[in-house]
């Protein structure tokens, strides 16, 4: 009866199955806050291609009585070169639409989240841009 009580006082060890408890929630918190992380950035990278691909679609490259502006292949390309943060992901730029003069740009994401002991949700992020281009050229002059 005394060792049974003696062992029931006895408290060396307690704090590594404490931590042999925690550690893996603690672990799982830590790889979410990360992943977590990592979608801010793609929102931040689509956020700057969409930004980039309104300024280049308003851009005016001047001619002869008017403006030339950027088709949607360049447009598209351009919001291409300027996508950061989304390697774990995919990245997609639909077709602008144009409709009176006003442009609709769009930028999807989709990422499968991964939390180490299980696979997460797959993640689906898209944002959207109007741009009010600038006015058709005129017609040349009559010769």
């Amino acid at each position: 009866m005394k060792l049974l009580k003696l062992i029931k006082r006895d408290e060396r060890g307690v704090a590594v199955i404490e931590i042999a408890i925690v550690l893996p929630v603690l672990i799982l918190f830590i790889y979410g806050i990360f992943q977590i992380g990592i979608l801010y950035q793609a929102n931040a990278g689509m956020q700057h291609a969409l930004g980039e691909g309104a300024r280049f679609a308003t851009l005016c490259k001047p001619v002869t009585g008017g403006c030339n502006v950027a088709t949607d292949a360049q447009i598209t390309a351009k919001m291409n070169s300027t996508v950061f943060g989304t390697k774990p992901g995919t990245f997609s730029i639909p077709a602008p639409t144009t409709v009176n003069r006003v442009m609709t740009l769009t930028v999807n994401y989709t990422q499968p989240m991964n939390f180490l002991f299980f696979p997460g949700p797959t993640v689906s992020l898209s944002r959207q841009k109007v741009v009010y281009l600038p006015p058709a050229p005129p017609p040349p002059p009559a010769t």
